[in-house]
């Protein structure tokens, strides 16, 4: 199906932009809460991955199909990990809305060294590397058959399409840095729309985006990509870390 192959850049590139919308890079609340939550997110993310998983497959290549399986499998295991690891904030919080989330734990900071939040941010941390395609998941930087996911799916795209996916992995790459820097530690989120107030929080977000990518790089550097049946296993690590988080929220309020 020629549309499919061509529709889904679009797709993939305004479902991201949406969940950037709803994500709280600088202020909380936003002005887009009334209309998005915790699952809005999240099922907007998997859109997004499913539609390019079936451009995977659309071409009938053997690369396209493969990138799709393996996109596939982490997804089965990540998009939930994601909602659990952040439920176990809106449990605190009393909402599954980010922006209230966000100026809930701005009101009770100690609550951010409380075990709930610290599992929670290894476990999105962990859902991180898979869902934004970095090592030991995946590897970026190589068309190796035998290592690429992402890419896989992507191969046979060129110019304005591929260049919409290229974008859109980007901007996913922004939310997930601004889910752990802003949900666990929101120090810096302006609360209200001053011009001294979005600022600082421009900055802080700089500087925890700046954090982030300094761990990631370092993740990068020392650790070898795992064999593709580890994978799940990490992720698994990772959902029982979140579930761990929700049950100590629940205890623990």
């Amino acid at each position: 199906m020629v549309w499919l192959f061509r529709f889904a850049p679009y797709l993939i590139f305004a479902t991201t932009v949406a969940v950037t919308m709803l994500t709280p890079l600088v202020a909380a609340p936003l002005p887009f809460d009334a209309v998005g939550d915790l699952l809005t997110v999240v099922y907007l993310m998997l859109l997004g991955t499913f539609f390019l998983a079936l451009a995977g497959l659309d071409p009938g290549t053997a690369f396209g199909g493969m990138g799709a399986s393996r996109e596939m499998t982490v997804a089965a295991i990540a998009e939930p990990t994601i909602a659990l690891a952040i439920f176990g904030l809106a449990v605190g919080a009393g909402s599954t809305n980010l922006g209230q989330i966000v100026a809930q734990t701005l009101s009770h900071p100690g609550a951010v060294i409380n075990p709930g939040h610290l599992l929670g941010f290894a476990a999105l941390f962990i859902v991180t590397l898979a869902e934004t395609g970095r090592l030991p998941v995946d590897n970026p930087a190589t068309h190796l058959e035998l290592t690429m996911i992402h890419e896989a799916m992507a191969l046979e795209y060129s110019g304005r399409y591929l260049a919409l996916i290229e974008w859109a992995a980007g901007l996913k790459l922004l939310v997930f840095f601004s889910l752990l820097a802003n949900l666990f530690l929101p120090w810096g989120v302006a609360t209200t729309l001053t011009p001294g107030a979005l600022a600082i929080a421009v900055i802080a977000l700089i500087v925890k985006l700046a954090a982030l990518g300094l761990a990631v790089a370092l993740i990068e550097t020392r650790i070898a990509k795992l064999r593709l049946f580890r994978v799940p296993e990490l992720l698994g690590v990772s959902f029982v870390l979140a579930l761990l988080s929700v049950t100590s929220s629940f205890l623990l309020r």
